[in-house]
């Protein structure tokens, strides 16, 4: 479901649920459908935001509440809506998509992409914010997805979660920040913030959803793969899967 933020018409009153927006109204009004898909036809927003969020079996129960909490608290805040008022048009329309079992962050690109051209909104921006705790192991490889959505002009950000120790067990990898630098985000103004504190988890997607909305970017100069060769493979996730169980 696509979700509308709107200053001074629509404000977030649901939540991120399992990785949908459960629901939307206005302050002291029902926000009927019919009026929804009226104003869909004129829209234009300052950016179209998707939220790929990773719900794989490497994210702990805690891990989950946290991440989903993050982004309901983040779209009400005081902080987000300010800054979405800000904007020349002063909104936004986000959509959050899901991950399987596996993580194929190409995967998440690719059904992303699309999703642009079929909403009904106009963008100043288009923006796919990608979240996870290890590297692309399933699907096509992510810089062939990466590259090609930054050939129709998006951009990709990244919010690495490094909040555990890398284990043989598990997918995780040493450096995922660099992995997402070098093989994940792309674009104008694109950027990475590193989740490794797990009880700034929240205020980390806070300043993410901020800057996206803002058009701001980190002090922090990345710098591109293009620039340079990556400090981590970027097939690193699919060769840790093949050794691990051959398939």
């Amino acid at each position: 479901m696509r979700l509308l933020i709107s200053i001074g018409a629509v404000l977030v009153a649901g939540v991120l649920a399992g990785g949908d927006v459960v629901s939307v109204a206005a302050p002291g009004t029902r926000y009927q459908p019919q009026q929804q898909a009226a104003d869909k036809d004129t829209q234009s927003v300052d950016v179209e935001l998707i939220l790929a969020v990773d719900v794989s079996y490497s994210m702990d129960m805690d891990e989950l509440a946290i991440q989903r909490e993050g982004y309901a608290q983040a779209i009400v805040s005081k902080e987000f809506l300010q800054a979405l008022k800000a904007g020349p048009n002063g909104r936004i329309s986000v959509t959050p998509i899901r991950r399987a079992s596996r993580t194929s962050i190409s995967g998440a690109i690719n059904f992303a992409m699309p999703l642009f051209d079929e909403d009904p909104y106009h963008g100043l921006r288009r923006v796919i914010d990608i979240s996870g705790d290890g590297p692309n192991n399933n699907g096509g490889p992510v810089t062939v997805s990466r590259d090609a959505a930054l050939e129709k002009g998006i951009v990709i950000n990244g919010l690495p979660i490094m909040v555990k120790e890398p284990s043989y067990s598990t997918m995780d990898i040493d450096n995922l920040d660099y992995y997402y630098e070098d093989c994940v985000i792309g674009g104008p103004g694109s950027f990475v913030i590193a989740i490794k504190d797990r009880e700034k988890f929240k205020e980390a997607i806070r300043t993410k959803l901020l800057m996206e909305v803002a058009g701001r970017t980190p002090e922090r100069k990345v710098v591109r793969v293009a620039e340079k060769e990556p400090r981590v493979s970027c097939l690193i996730g699919e060769k840790i899967w093949q050794d691990r169980w051959g398939r």
